[in-house]
């Protein structure tokens, strides 16, 4: 077979401490063509690492005794590929040594000589090891990227059997690649998704060759987690699907810091209560289902008495107190199904459903005085606030939308407030 001619000067690294030895490959090397080859001896590891890294030496393959002066037997592989990973390995053993030659290959040698090897074969040995270096370079990076990616990785079988996992993987999910390997995924199952989910999962997943999304799966702590997802079929040159590659983020934080931004759009930050926003929704939804089963909602507007006192002898922070405690104690006072808002400063809203008039309003408005009326309790002061309450209802003949419904319940409040405050009034209607 004829030598193959990679590059035009390969440089050799040969780590071997028996000069002897050493000086015998170099000749062997150089016999047929002086120049073939680039060749430099050293006796130890120690002194390639300094060739290596304070004389840069960039050796396109290295040729390495097991046993040297500060290392021996596979050690020497494991401790040379941290000082040059990049670099092919060629093992140097003796005749018989066939079992330190396969725990060599084991630790990452490309290919091994037994000393005394005549030089043709000592030259293919060379050449292999850098066309075989070469032709690996997309699947060592490949390992690398799997490694390495932040995203966690999960191999399957097509029969759904996890045959890899990346150290992602376990960072996010807790489970080592011992634990996962020959598992399915229902593994990480948290029982939040219905049979029908997974159902339409494998269907497109079968349909499209891939599927992307949102799956809540939970870590071996027993903490449920929600990943971003993307599931890839492979498939082989017959069109046969042979393994699933699996992709997935966690992107639990970023759920939870969207849900604390959505409630924020839609609640008030110092009472919890809705804010303006979700007020309107809920009333368009109360005034749609009243139309629709002709029922009755009173819509009321709620003004705090004496809150601005509170707020120049006490400071903000009662009057933030006070806000809180009466919006707690308001919101005791209803059922599930009506809306207590605050709209601002001391300013809140109601609807309430299915009203029957005055039986359920009179009592419950007086309900809501009485809770507004108690003292709250702050730094040894007792606080003091009343309401005054505006009523108004839908539907209403002639028809009305949710701006004149709350005007009109405005309208009502400031009525109670030039009555004497502390008191309630209804928007003057007649009902059939």
């Amino acid at each position: 077979m004829s030598e193959i001619s990679l590059k035009k000067q390969p440089v050799v690294l040969i780590i071997e401490d028996e000069p002897g030895d050493a000086e015998l490959i170099r000749i062997q090397l150089l016999e047929r063509d002086p120049k073939a080859f680039d060749v430099y001896l050293v006796p130890s590891l120690t002194e390639a690492k300094s060739q290596l890294e304070q004389k840069n030496l960039k050796p396109d393959v290295i040729l390495l005794d097991l046993n040297l002066p500060d290392s021996t037997g596979p050690e020497t592989v494991k401790r040379c590929r941290a000082i040059a990973p990049e670099v092919p390995l060629v093992v140097l053993t003796g005749l018989d040594d066939h079992q330190a030659t396969e725990v060599a290959i084991e630790a990452g040698a490309e290919d091994y000589l037994s000393k005394g090897d005549d030089a043709s074969s000592i030259r293919k040995a060379i050449r292999y090891a850098l066309l075989r270096h070469d032709r690996d370079a997309n699947e060592r990076l490949a390992l690398t990227v799997f490694n390495h990616a932040r995203e966690g990785i999960m191999i399957t079988s097509a029969q759904g059997i996890i045959l890899e996992v990346n150290a992602s993987f376990t960072r996010i999910t807790g489970y080592s690649r011992e634990e996962a390997v020959g598992h399915t995924p229902s593994l990480l199952s948290s029982g939040h998704h219905t049979p029908e989910f997974y159902e339409e999962f494998w269907v497109t997943l079968f349909e499209r060759g891939h599927w992307e999304g949102e799956i809540w799966n939970r870590r071996k702590n027993g903490e449920v987690f929600v990943e971003n997802m993307t599931v890839s079929a492979v498939r082989d040159p017959s069109g046969e699907i042979t393994q699933f590659v699996a992709l997935f983020t966690d992107i639990t934080e970023q759920k939870e810091q969207q849900t604390q931004l959505e409630h924020l759009a839609h609640f008030d930050a110092l009472t919890d209560l809705p804010n303006r926003v979700l007020f309107n929704y809920r009333l368009n939804q109360s005034t749609a289902y009243a139309d629709r089963h002709g029922t009755r909602i009173a819509v009321a507007y709620l003004d705090l008495d004496g809150f601005k006192p509170v707020n120049d002898i006490h400071g903000h922070a009662a009057g933030d107190v006070v806000l809180q405690e009466v919006a707690k104690r308001m919101q005791a006072c209803l059922r599930d199904e009506d809306t207590l808002a605050r709209l601002g400063g001391d300013e809140f809203a109601l609807v309430l459903e299915s009203v029957q008039v005055p039986e359920y309003l009179d009592g419950l408005l007086e309900r809501l005085q009485a809770a507004v009326s108690e003292a709250v309790a702050w730094k040894g002061h007792s606080l003091h606030v009343t309401a005054s309450i505006g009523v108004t209802f839908y539907p209403q003949e002639p028809p009305v939308d949710i701006s004149q419904l709350m005007h009109q319940a405005d309208e009502a409040m400031y009525t109670a407030k030039q009555q004497g405050k502390n008191c309630y009034s209804l928007y003057p209607l007649s009902f059939s």
